[in-house]
């Protein structure tokens, strides 16, 4: 698997580096962004080290946006939002250099307009947890539910 030992992100995959994990499978993590614009933010990341989706294989494309799929799905129904923001920079506006994907839980007027996205953190640990946890029980519930159907 493609590693840069300096990135941030590859030591979260490899658990040198903590994170508030939500979701991981065989070719991808996703985990509470540090910063959120809203709390819930996740970034989805394939395990191995791309630095943009130009970089990204084309067969690991279906399985990461499944995945997108699945987040952006348990973002809303585990938070009761609105809806949800999903975005990717490649290069420009990227603070590290791993591929990620940003999953923003969204209201309707919650202020976010154009480009101009004020992060915050989150209050507190407990907080974290909390809505760590609603997003990984909204992804059982969900996963749960397409097995039975069969998707």
């Amino acid at each position: 698997m493609l590693r840069d030992e300096k990135c941030r992100f590859c030591r979260i995959v490899w658990r040198e580096e903590p994170a508030y994990m939500v979701f991981e499978d065989e070719d991808s993590v996703a985990f509470l962004d540090h910063r959120p614009l809203f709390p819930g933010h996740c970034l989805l990341i394939p395990r191995a080290h791309y630095k943009t989706i130009i970089d990204l294989p084309i067969e690991l494309i279906p399985k990461l946006f499944i995945n997108v799929r699945l987040l952006a799905h348990a973002v809303e129904i585990g938070l009761k939002v609105d809806g949800s923001f999903v975005a990717i920079n490649n290069r420009v506006s990227q603070s590290i250099p791993h591929l990620h994907i940003h999953i923003v839980p969204r209201r309707r007027k919650d202020g976010l307009r154009g480009f101009f996205w004020p992060r915050q953190k989150y209050k507190d640990t407990d907080s974290i947890l909390e809505v760590q946890n609603a997003i990984r029980s909204a992804i059982s519930r969900l996963t749960s539910s397409h097995s039975a159907e069969g998707l």
